[in-house]
């Protein structure tokens, strides 16, 4: 008998290990499960965001300056390709027409059924509806190039330019952009952090006037 006890105790310590070695295996099991699934949930949240709602986006060159630089880091609202209309004077984010897939921020000047014409330089708008030609005060325009054009725009079509006018590739050298090209419109200057913008770029910052 003494020696059969001897053995029980014996093997106790090696049952006691493997019920260790057993619990330690089902406690990372538990962390490797819930990290799955607090992913998970994060991707359901920031998916639909990142999809419908918000894009960062990187500004790159110099077509819209002084009003965005080279580098500064934008978030793009989405929601404005399924709510709402675009106004003339937004900034947007729009594909690039001739390949959409590159991006371009411009800002709206001519709006669809328009006739947008620029006269060394000066836009003017006409339209069935308005007869006598609504011409733009631009005051965020700083780089001006003594262009002259016309082009009458279709129901979903956009006339875009950029600030910068002397060096800014848009509408007038590629044409108007259809809306299922653009992209959103510019809601937050993040960076740099000196100069968080609510509606960077907005008319309001402007107390934008027009003449008739």
């Amino acid at each position: 008998m003494g020696e059969n006890e001897g053995r029980k105790l014996s093997d106790a310590p090696v049952t006691g290990n493997d019920n260790q070695k057993s619990g330690a295996s089902g406690g990372a099991s538990r962390v490797i499960w819930e990290t799955i699934r607090y992913a998970f949930v994060a991707a359901l949240i920031i998916i639909p965001i990142r999809t419908f709602i918000a894009q960062p986006f990187v500004v790159s060159g110099n077509s819209m300056y002084p009003t965005f630089h080279n580098g500064e880091y934008l978030i793009v609202n989405e929601l404005a390709k399924y709510v709402g209309e675009y106004e003339r004077g937004d900034v947007v984010i729009l594909r690039y027409p001739v390949d959409p897939s590159k991006y371009f921020i411009k800002r709206i000047v001519g709006l669809p059924g328009e006739t947008v014409a620029i006269a060394d330089g000066i836009v003017s708008i006409t339209s069935p509806e308005r007869v006598s030609p609504l011409i733009l005060s631009e005051p965020y325009v700083k780089n001006t190039k003594p262009d002259n054009s016309s082009r009458t725009l279709s129901n979903d079509e956009y006339y875009v330019m950029g600030d910068n006018r002397a060096q800014s590739s848009d509408s007038r050298v590629w044409g108007p952009v259809p809306k299922k090209l653009m992209d959103g419109k510019a809601l937050l200057r993040l960076f740099p952090f000196t100069n968080i913008t609510l509606y960077p770029g907005g008319l309001a910052t402007y107390e934008l006037e027009t003449k008739n």
